[in-house]
């Protein structure tokens, strides 16, 4: 019992440190999505706090972070600009409800059909994009002409040498002890260094500076207010919000599904997918309703927190309350935080998220693998997730089903002036080419038998098939038989139906892929 409770006592304690290093993360990347998207900071902040206290709370991937993420921030950019932020919210609130709708229809599971070398492309794809996205914090805004500039000098070597400084803490200090997480240590470390010496290192409130071009910025705030969207009831309001809506619902269920799967991995664990797509909605329609401009699953932040020890609902929840407590009482104490010990924390964030291993795959898997794979990566870089999975699945569907295309054979027969063909392999839209090319009815033998024994319908593409078959047949006046379709082919075949023979003991039984099922 004393060891149960212990054990239970050392993760919280690690769910809650690693909360606090995830927390001091979300900061910057949440002002800086808030601005992407064209709102102010602390509609980011709200949203990563709420977003990550509820998903956290009833989600179903314990351990995950989620807040504001770029992904979405992309697509609100032009909502904003074209209608305003009002609009942002009732969005935010119906993108909300069509996730939790996914959740309860059960569409979660659909993940599943995701092929391995896509999940590949999105890891590292998604590991460039957060190496690229901490190339901003190498600039800063030149006073004398406003423009955004790139560090040079001291400043730039100041730069690197406290992002090795943080990288190092984070790599060598696991090695002689566990007790705290090592991105925590690395950040109080460098941040006392540059405080206490006095050294010019960019800080957060360098930043808030140059994107909002207040030298007075900052992340202070109150509580989030309960707020209802101030949007005209009417059609009109929903053709503007609903387009947006379906696009922001699916790319935050794509990318949490996709970070909750590779979580799943590295845990040697399993979240609930469902139950995840509820709890990202469920969360989207409460920070809709409370001035957030919503969110989804961070990969960058989920990996700090199951590196630094956090694989519990309370990292999660801790990493929330932490970033209010910010925005309450310590926006000072944060604003002081050197932008390169955040950053040090991303680089390592990167280099463990990249799968180093698909270098040694290439030649080894099959080619059309590897080209998915790149496609979905680059895609991810120059566009978004959601489009790049998408692509990568389209991409290998239809490989998939090129490659069963060439699996179609068929065998021939003579039997005292019969004729019998026995097609082997699946008969779908990528083979009925295949199948039509191998029967010539003008010229075959007057009786013919065909025997799908070893043959299985697939879709509608292959019912058509036979029925045109079998037509062709009847108009060369020439007599067929069908054998070994199962009764589901029977009843939706049209005019090759009366020419099966039924074997009620040998007659295979599969379903078909056909809409007059449903």
């Amino acid at each position: 019992m004393f060891q149960t409770i212990l054990t239970k006592s050392n993760s919280l304690k690690a769910d809650v440190l690693s909360g606090l290093t995830v927390a001091l993360a979300l900061v910057p990347e949440a002002v800086a999505f808030a601005f992407v998207a064209g709102v102010e900071p602390l509609v980011g902040l709200y949203a990563a706090f709420m977003v990550g206290l509820i998903t956290a709370t009833i989600g179903g991937r314990p351990g995950m972070i989620s807040g504001a993420t770029g992904a979405l921030a992309v697509v609100m950019v032009s909502l904003v600009a074209m209608h305003g932020v009002e609009y942002l919210f009732a969005t935010v609130v119906l993108m909300g409800i069509f996730q939790i709708l996914a959740g309860v229809f059960r569409l979660g599971k659909f993940i599943r059909m995701v092929p391995h070398p896509v999940m590949l492309g999105f890891v590292n794809g998604l590991a460039i994009v957060i190496f690229l996205a901490q190339l901003k914090q190498f600039q800063f805004k030149d006073e004398i002409t406003g423009e955004m500039a790139w560090l040079q000098g001291n400043q730039l070597f100041m730069m690197l040498g406290l992002i090795a400084l943080t990288m190092a803490i984070i790599h060598f200090l696991p090695k002689l002890t566990k007790a705290l997480p090592s991105s925590l240590v690395a950040i109080v470390t460098v941040a006392a260094l540059v405080i206490g010496l006095d050294l010019d290192a960019r800080n957060v409130q360098d930043v808030l500076r140059d994107m909002t071009g207040d030298p007075m910025a900052t992340i202070a705030g109150g509580l989030p207010q309960f707020h209802i969207p101030m949007v005209p009831l009417n059609f009109e309001t929903l053709q503007v919000i609903v387009p947006y809506a379906l696009i922001l619902a699916a790319i935050g269920l794509i990318e949490s599904l996709l970070t909750l799967t590779l979580i799943d991995e590295i845990t040697e664990t399993r979240g609930r997918g469902n139950k995840e797509c509820v709890g990202q909605g469920v969360a989207n329609v409460a920070t809709g309703f409370f001035g957030g401009m919503g969110g989804c699953a961070m990969i960058g932040q989920s990996m700090i927190n199951i590196n630094s020890g956090g694989t519990g609902r309370a990292s999660g929840i801790s990493a929330a309350l932490f970033l209010l407590a910010f925005i309450l009482f310590g926006s000072s104490l944060i604003e002081m935080i050197p932008v390169a010990a955040l950053v040090g924390v991303m680089f390592i964030v990167v280099l463990g998220t990249f799968e180093w291993a698909s270098f040694r795959l290439l030649g080894k898997i099959p080619l059309s693998d590897t080209i998915v794979g790149i496609t979905v990566a680059v895609v991810t870089v120059l566009t978004d997730l959601a489009i790049a999975v998408i692509v990568g699945v389209i991409i290998s569907a239809l490989v998939f089903a090129w490659k069963h295309a060439s699996h179609m054979l068929i065998e021939v027969k003579e039997d005292n002036g019969t004729k019998i063909y026995l097609p082997k392999g699946p008969l779908f839209f990528g083979s009925i080419q295949t199948f039509r090319d191998s029967f010539n009815p003008r010229e075959d033998a007057d009786v013919v038998i065909i025997d799908f024994a070893e043959c299985r319908v697939m879709d509608h593409s292959g019912l058509e098939a036979i029925d045109a078959l079998a037509d062709r047949y009847e108009k060369a006046g020439k007599e067929l038989h069908i054998r070994h379709l199962s009764s589901e082919c029977r009843r939706l075949l049209d005019r090759a139906g009366n020419l099966v023979e039924v074997n009620m003991m040998e007659d295979p039984s599969y379903k078909v892929a056909d809409d007059r099922l449903a």
